[in-house]
C-alpha cells in the first residue's frame, strides 16, 4: 500500500475512536476529512467543501427528510398511536401474546405513517410496555417487540433512509420506496410468527387478558378499530399513492403528508400551536443534525476516495475467494459489524459509495443491493452498545426494565432481520417485484 492508502485507512480507526470517546458524529468527520484533505490536497480542500455543502442543501430530494419528519412528530403528538394500540389491544388481548401482536402491528401501521423510529419507539415504550409489564409479560419480550417493531420505521416508506439513499446512489427515491415495502412487511410478519409460536410454546412468557378483564367482540368493537385504522390508511394512500401511481415526487408527497398528518392532528383535537411549535423544534434537531453529517460523510469520502481508499477496498474485495455470493457476504458482515458502533448515516455516507462500484462490478442489481444494505442497517437501531432503539426504549421504560431486559429481548428480533435479509438474498422478487409492477422497473 502507498503511504495515501495507508492513511486512508487510519481515517476509519480514527472516526471509531472519535466515536467511542464521544465526539459528535458529524464534527468527527469533517475534522477527520479536513485535517487528510489539508495534508494531501492542500488549499484545494476549503473549496471543496464549499461545492459539498452547497450540492447538499440544493438537492431538491432531501428536501424531503424535514417534511417527513415534521409528519412524523405531528402525528406523535396527535394520539394516533394510542388510539390505535388500544384498538388492536382489545381484539387482540384475548389471544397469548395478544399484547405483543397489538404492539407490532401498531408499529408497523405507525411505521407507515412517520419514516422515523425516535417518534415510535418513545411512543410505543409509553404505550405498550406498561400495559405488558401489567399483564405479567415476560420483561425482554415487551422490551424487545417494541424496539423492533418501532425500527421498522426506518425501512417502511416513507423512510428518511431511503430518501438519503437515492441522491447518493443515483436511483429513484420512488423505486426505493416501492422497493422497501414488502421487505419491511416481510420482517414485520416474522415478528408476529416468532411472538405466537414463543407464547404458543410458553403460555407463561405472554399470557392473555383474563376473561373478566376482555371486552365483549361486537360489531361496535371492530367498528371502532376500524374508525381508528382510517386516518393512517388516508395519510398512506396521500403519499405512497401519490408516489406510486406518478402523481407526485417523494419531495411532493412529503409535503402532502405533512399537510394530511395536520389535518389528522386537527381531527384528533391535538393541533394546538404548542404542539406545532414542539413539532417545528424537533424537527430542526433532526434535520440540522441530518445535513451535517451528509456533509461532514461526504467531506470524508471525498478524502478518502482521493487518497486511493476506494480503490484499495474494491481490490480486495474482487479479489477474494470463492465468487461474488461470498464477496456479497462480506460486505453485508462488515455493515453488520458496524452497526456496533458506528450510526446507520455513517455507514450509509461512508461505507455504502465504497461498497457501490464492488458491487455493480459484481453483476447486482443496483435497487435490490440498495434495499439490502437498509435491511442489513436496521440491524444497528437493535445491536449494542450504539443502539438507538435500545436508548429510546430504556429511556422511556418504567424502572423496572432493566438494560439487560432489553438486550436479551432484542436478541431474538436481530436473528429474524439477519433471516430477513437472508430470504430478500434467496429470492429477489421480494425486493423488485413491486417497483417493477408499479413502475416499470
Amino acid at each position: 500500500m502507498s503511504p495515501e492508502q495507508i492513511f486512508a485507512v487510519a481515517m476509519f480507526f480514527v472516526l471509531l475512536t472519535f466515536v467511542i470517546l464521544g465526539v459528535h458524529l458529524a464534527f468527527a468527520l469533517m475534522f477527520i476529512g479536513l485535517v487528510g484533505g489539508l495534508i494531501f490536497m492542500g488549499p484545494a480542500i476549503f473549496p471543496m467543501v464549499v461545492l459539498q455543502t452547497f450540492d447538499v442543501m440544493e438537492s431538491e430530494v432531501l428536501i424531503a427528510v424535514p417534511l417527513f419528519v415534521f409528519m412524523g412528530t405531528i402525528l406523535e403528538k396527535s394520539g394516533i398511536a394510542e388510539n390505535v394500540y388500544q384498538a388492536l389491544y382489545e381484539l387482540f388481548g384475548p389471544v397469548r401474546g395478544g399484547l405483543a401482536i397489538a404492539t407490532i402491528v401498531t408499529c408497523t401501521v405507525f411505521a407507515a405513517c412517520t419514516g422515523v423510529i425516535a417518534a415510535t419507539v418513545t411512543a410505543m415504550t409509553l404505550i405498550a410496555i406498561p400495559s405488558m409489564l401489567k399483564r405479567r409479560y415476560d420483561k425482554g419480550l415487551a422490551s424487545g417487540v417494541v424496539c423492533a417493531g418501532g425500527s421498522l420505521g426506518i425501512l417502511i416508506p416513507p423512510s428518511v433512509m431511503l430518501v438519503m439513499y437515492g441522491p447518493m446512489a443515483n436511483l429513484s427515491v420512488a423505486k426505493l420506496f416501492a422497493a422497501a415495502l414488502l421487505p419491511g412487511i416481510l420482517l414485520a410478519l416474522l415478528y408476529l410468527v416468532y411472538v405466537i409460536l414463543r407464547c404458543w410454546l410458553q403460555p407463561s412468557f405472554a399470557p392473555a387478558i383474563p376473561k373478566e378483564e376482555r371486552p365483549p367482540l361486537t360489531w361496535q368493537l371492530i367498528r371502532r378499530s376500524i374508525y381508528y385504522m382510517i386516518p393512517t390508511v388516508v395519510l398512506l394512500l396521500a403519499v405512497l399513492g401519490s408516489i406510486m401511481s406518478g402523481i407526485a415526487s417523494p419531495t411532493e408527497a412529503s409535503g402532502v403528508g405533512a399537510f394530511f398528518a395536520l389535518l389528522i392532528a386537527a381531527a384528533y383535537r391535538a393541533l394546538s400551536l404548542k404542539n406545532i411549535k414542539e413539532s417545528a423544534y424537533s424537527t430542526l434537531i433532526v434535520s440540522v443534525m441530518v445535513f451535517f453529517i451528509i456533509i461532514g460523510a461526504g467531506m470524508f469520502n471525498a478524502v478518502f476516495l482521493y487518497l486511493g481508499g476506494g480503490t484499495l477496498v474494491k481490490s480486495i474485495l474482487i479479489g477474494l475467494p470463492f465468487g461474488k455470493w461470498f464477496v456479497l457476504f462480506i460486505m453485508m458482515f462488515i455493515l453488520f459489524i458496524g452497526g456496533f458502533f458506528i450510526s446507520w448515516q455513517a455507514l450509509l455516507f461512508i461505507v455504502v459509495p465504497i461498497f457501490l462500484p464492488v458491487a455493480n462490478g459484481l453483476g447486482f442489481d443496483p435497487l435490490w443491493f440498495a434495499l439490502l444494505v437498509c435491511v442489513n442497517l436496521q440491524m444497528s437501531f437493535l445491536t449494542p452498545p450504539f443502539a438507538y432503539s435500545i436508548f429510546f426504549v430504556k429511556g422511556a421504560a418504567p424502572p423496572e426494565v432493566t438494560t439487560w431486559d432489553i438486550y436479551w429481548g432484542v436478541i431474538p428480533f436481530v436473528f429474524l432481520q439477519a433471516v430477513g435479509l437472508f430470504l430478500c438474498v434467496v429470492f429477489p422478487e421480494i425486493i423488485l417485484w413491486l417497483p417493477r409492477v408499479t413502475l416499470g422497473g
